[in-house]
């Protein structure tokens, strides 16, 4: 493995790379367990893929904003270290694959120096932040969302609450009561609002899709702008403390509030206030895009390929004088020379801002009016002119068995097949933005499916001893907006190869027994699940199955199924040795932020140091606790008479004092030295112990 330097101008951004760059070396020397390694390259945006021996790059762009030179370096790095193509995904990040481990750090150094970073795009952290692609922009917009989301990634960027939690952490910020960020799928979603003249934002708190997907709790109706951040903190350092950890699919925010109750939930929030860094955060709006208003002539063509793409894909923005243009990219693939030259072209016609959105295409802010015909002209010799960017024939999908571990079945040859008859049979759905199809490899809803209209997930069916690939049919999810929405119904399963078939069926059924104006989810209310049921059951009859069926979308050879072990949500497995090691190596960091006054963030570093440590002392009695809560708690059961049994409270003080330069003094050396006796006792047990063995 060659050795690189960086030569950034963020000594923090330089010290991440340079370490992933040392963890990689001693990982490869077998100095770091397997599990601890992964969740660290996680938190550094290196996820492994279903091919051996490479990696999927995530870089994480908040609200997924990215500069014309940002784009085009995202496009270079993938020539240089990947397959030259860039996967635009519905939390709108970027992934890059099939990159060799030992090169991440420096694909990562070359990232950085256009401020692109990879850091928490997956792991147990504070994953990217959406936002609606369209805030700043938007003429129904209250305000501009842009600069809170923006505030809040960089706050919680390398933040010590939210490095090592036992799930992942999803956030979204809508800019109107559409809800277009979803707020109702999200561990925290947000809507703006302004009451009485004050700018703030309606709190949903705990939804997520997954295996077991669930509607968000009304957290607050209104929470002013400048409290935001202190209400997230609190949230996260709950979670953090009171977060399953041994099971990952028990360990989402979801089931911790299922577990101990909504109300319970939110007292530990408000139980927590005390302790947080800050009690309010001012967050800076002079930044907020505002567009010259200019008056300016509607520049046209006369075919029906432009009005089409006119009429689906742009909109008047609220600055006078300029629109906006959505992108459909066919699942969410654009390649690095198509980006290189969407750039040149494209650049002094639309703004240095291009979005990425959640259904996986992008969007071009202050376009014109005169320019719309060139800026159409440039996509359209690019095939990236197709209309309904954000209609029911643009299908979102996974990458699902191309590259995920976890996906049982094909998601993107079917899309392209799916898509195939919208165009071809449905063509006046061209224009239905009140309804969407998305398919996921797995139940894992990457995709989005468990939200959609009609959704898919990857599955397997079995039938005379052999196993085929089959689709999850799921109807009636949605939209509703203002922070609710519906989760779909599981139908049926089919087949994969009569997802056509079976599309087609649904929406000739809609479009012959609906109502006048009828949208498809009161239809599918009024006609209920069990209607739908019956109507699909002839397609998942598998007497009358044939070869091909055995194969799948994209495939030539016959289907079987491989499933790996998901990494998104990895839990670390603890080894005694490596928790001391951390929990000495977090005092060392408790010490450095203390001396750059970041009193808050070494009191938080100094508290898991103390749990560690506690979880290692209990691991090697075979005592094995889910929380970080329940370690401290059963610590001083095991330990009374080594400790005196006041450890838990000892450890507590953590959310019963303000973050003062006083307390820290006094927390930190309280932890030190409890890491110290610690270590000697554990140090007697193995003498005792080897005693006795020797006996």
């Amino acid at each position: 493995m060659q050795s690189f330097r960086t030569e950034l101008e963020n000594p923090l951004v330089e010290k991440d790379i340079i370490d992933l760059e040392l963890k990689i070396k001693m990982f490869r020397e077998g100095k770091i367990h397997e599990e601890k390694f992964r969740s660290l390259r996680l938190a550094r945006g290196v996820y492994g893929q279903r091919q051996q021996g490479v990696q999927m790059i995530r870089i994480k762009l908040p609200y997924g904003k990215m500069t014309l030179n940002q784009w085009k370096k995202i496009a270079d790095v993938s020539d240089e270290y990947s397959t030259g193509n860039l996967h635009f995904t519905t939390r709108q990040d970027v992934q890059i694959h099939f990159v060799s481990l030992d090169r991440t750090p420096e694909l990562w150094s070359k990232l950085e120096e256009d401020n692109i970073t990879l850091r928490e795009a997956c792991g147990n952290t504070v994953r990217n932040i959406t936002g609606s692609p369209t805030a700043g922009i938007d003429p129904n917009e209250p305000f501009d969302i842009t600069p809170y989301v923006h505030a809040t990634f960089e706050y919680f960027l390398r933040n010590p609450v939210c490095q090592e939690m036992g799930r992942k952490f999803k956030m979204s910020f809508s800019n109107t009561d559409n809800d277009t960020a979803l707020s109702y799928i999200h561990d925290l979603g947000f809507i703006p609002k302004i009451v009485d003249g004050n700018r703030g934002f309606k709190v949903m708190l705990g939804g997520g899709l997954g295996a077991q997907p669930q509607l968000a709790h009304l957290a607050y109706e209104f929470v002013e702008e400048d409290s935001i951040i202190p209400m997230i903190e609190a949230v996260l350092r709950v979670f953090d403390r009171h977060g399953e950890r041994n099971s990952r699919h028990k360990a989402r925010l979801k089931f911790l509030i299922a577990k101990i109750g909504f109300e319970d939930f939110m007292q530990l929030v408000e139980e927590e206030k005390l302790s947080l860094k800050v009690k309010t955060y001012k967050i800076n709006t002079d930044n907020s895009e505002v567009g010259v208003g200019v008056e300016s002539i509607i520049s046209t063509k006369d075919n029906a390929e432009f009005q089409n793409w006119f009429k689906t894909n742009t909109f008047t923005q609220k600055q006078a004088g300029f629109y906006g243009v959505f992108v459909r990219v066919p699942l969410g693939n654009i390649s690095s020379s198509v980006t290189r030259s969407l750039v040149e072209k494209l650049e002094g016609l639309v703004a240095n801002d291009v979005r990425v959105t959640v259904n996986q295409g992008l969007l071009l802010r202050f376009v014109k009016a005169e320019n719309l015909v060139s800026v159409f002209e440039i996509l359209s010799a690019h095939n990236l002119a197709a209309a309904g960017a954000n209609s029911v024939v643009n299908i979102t999908a996974c990458p699902g068995t191309d590259t995920c571990n976890l996906a049982i079945s094909d998601s993107t040859r079917i899309s392209l097949e799916l898509e195939k008859v919208m165009k071809e049979d449905f063509p006046e759905l061209i224009e239905e933005n009140n309804m969407q199809i998305k398919i996921s490899g797995c139940m894992n809803a990457c995709g989005q499916h468990s939200m959609a209209h009609i959704g898919f997930h990857g599955s397997s069916l079995k039938s005379a001893g052999k196993v085929l690939p089959a689709l999850q049919v799921l109807l009636g999810g949605g939209t509703t907006g203002n922070g609710t929405g519906r989760i779909a119904d599981k139908v049926i399963k089919v087949p994969s190869k009569r997802g056509p078939q079976l599309l087609s069926l649904v929406l000739n059924d809609y479009e012959t027994n609906g109502l006048e104006g009828e949208y498809f989810n009161d239809y599918y209310d009024r006609q209920g699940e069990k209607y739908f049921y019956a109507l699909l059951k002839p397609l998942a009859d598998l007497s009358t199955l044939i070869d091909t069926d055995f194969v799948d979308w994209g495939r030539d050879e016959i289907f079987h199924t491989e499933i790996g072990v998901g990494e998104c949500a990895s839990v670390i497995i603890d080894l005694v040795a490596t928790l001391f090691y951390e929990s000495e190596e977090k005092i060392d960091w408790a010490k450095e932020a203390f001396n750059e006054n970041r009193f808050a963030d070494a009191i938080y570093y100094a508290y898991q140091s103390q749990v560690n440590t506690a979880k290692a002392l209990l691991l090697d009695k075979n005592v094995s606790c889910s929380t970080q809560n329940g370690i401290i708690t059963e610590f001083d059961k095991h330990f009374v008479e080594e400790f005196g049994g006041n450890v838990k409270e000892q450890i507590l003080q953590i959310n019963k004092n303000e973050p003062t330069k006083d307390f820290a003094v006094d927390y930190i050396l309280v932890s030190e030295e409890f890491v110290k006796q610690a270590i000697l006792i554990r140090e007697a047990m193995k003498s005792t112990l080897d005693l006795l063995n020797f006996k």
